[in-house]
């Protein structure tokens, strides 16, 4: 109740009436039955907008901290966790990815649309990374058809590490279902796995017009902070140069000095 309140009366039309999102290929999604919506991820404000331009519900798995913290901000938390579509994930499994996977085979098993985003973590950078291959492995374990979708414009509107953005219409493009059946059995081949993947990833990054890079977006961003760490090493160090440069200039220790 709590999620149509949110989407149709609190929160939906004020975003509609803001940011006037644009939606294309909605037919793509079927009116009724399970179906997995593979999507890039820009910003944490993907799982509003694409949400948004759907009539039907559609459930994404978050972390349970945030359905268990202590308190009153913990109850609003889980509230609007909850109104706002995501389920906990199921921690009876060995592991966050196996409590994942029961989470989304029972929301898909209800009948219902399921959201996931295939890279794992949000892009830093603009870019489409390597997709990790739950997605391809719940697809043939719940014979559900994989609808590929991009968002695109959230970066700007919710940019990561930054409490606001600028104003953009953001677009939500959905493209033609991915029927995996004919691989209905190979959920432990990782070779299909991997193939599958790497076919949704393609879909994605065709809607999304994103560059693609075959690395993992956590690896990535662990290469983009080192980096980061190294270039403010590099700028301490010369800046230390130049200071201790400038103090042997002062004392007459300088090439002018000796010169003369």
């Amino acid at each position: 109740m709590l999620y149509w309140f949110l989407k149709w009366i609190a929160l939906g039309p004020v975003l509609r009436l803001v940011f006037r999102p644009k939606a294309y290929g909605i037919d793509h999604v079927p009116e009724e039955g399970p179906a997995i919506l593979a999507s890039n991820h820009l910003s944490y404000a993907d799982w509003l907008f694409m949400p948004l331009t759907l009539t039907r519900r559609v459930t994404f798995v978050a972390k349970a901290e945030y359905f268990t913290s202590p308190g009153i901000k913990g109850w609003f938390q889980k509230k609007f966790f909850t109104g706002a579509g995501q389920v906990p994930i199921d921690r009876s499994g060995a592991n966050a990815a196996e409590g994942a996977m029961k989470s989304a085979m029972k929301i898909l098993s209800e009948g219902d649309l399921f959201g996931i985003y295939p890279e794992g973590t949000r892009s830093h950078d603009g870019k489409l990374y390597r997709g990790k291959t739950g997605v391809a492995r719940l697809a043939l374990e719940s014979g559900a058809p994989v609808i590929p979708c991009a968002v695109v414009g959230t970066d700007v509107v919710a940019p990561t590490g930054k409490v606001y953005g600028t104003w953009t219409r953001p677009v939500v493009r959905f493209g033609k279902p991915l029927d995996f059946s004919r691989y209905a059995g190979m959920e432990n081949d990782r070779y299909i796995l991997r193939s599958i993947t790497d076919e949704i990833m393609y879909e994605i990054m065709r809607l999304s017009g994103q560059e693609y890079v075959d690395l993992y977006a956590s690896k990535a961003k662990e290469l983009a902070k080192e980096k980061a760490r190294q270039d403010e090493r590099e700028k301490a160090e010369r800046e230390k140069a130049v200071r201790e440069q400038a103090a042997r200039d002062q004392a007459g220790d300088g090439p002018e000095q000796k010169a003369s």
